[in-house]
């Protein structure tokens, strides 16, 4: 029963905003510094939405207000966001399980040759 979902600065939302997400409610954040300030642009980005990311307090509230009082604007974003939830990466469980499970290869490969650790992209291979 809601519209969209306004992120909290300094500590973003983490699971709620990629709940409200999977939802199909819009996510308006402003990206910070630290990490945990920076959790919901990168899932936005993830999910191809940048548009809802900000960098200030004035954008921020700019595009809240722009989409809390411009009902087609904000209509345009709930459908981008639901297509998006089915055709990108960010909610794409088999494709995480192939690549995880490639990682594990990667390392056993590196284990069973006798080669020393290293680092494995396991989440976006080359």
């Amino acid at each position: 029963m809601a519209d969209l979902l306004l992120d909290t600065f300094a500590y973003n939302a983490h699971t709620t905003a990629t709940d409200a997400l999977w939802a199909g409610l819009p996510v308006v954040t402003k990206i910070g510094r630290g990490f945990a300030a920076r959790v919901a642009a990168s899932v936005l980005h993830a999910l191809g939405v940048p548009e809802l990311v900000t960098n200030s307090t004035q954008d921020y509230e700019r595009l809240a207000l722009e989409l809390a009082t411009t009902p087609a604007k904000l209509a345009a974003l709930k459908q981008k966001v639901l297509l998006n939830r089915d055709t990108t990466a960010l909610f794409d469980t088999a494709r995480l399980t192939r690549h995880l499970e490639d990682g594990y290869r990667q390392i056993w490969r590196r284990h069973f040759e006798g080669d020393a650790p290293a680092h494995i992209n396991a989440i976006a291979p080359q």
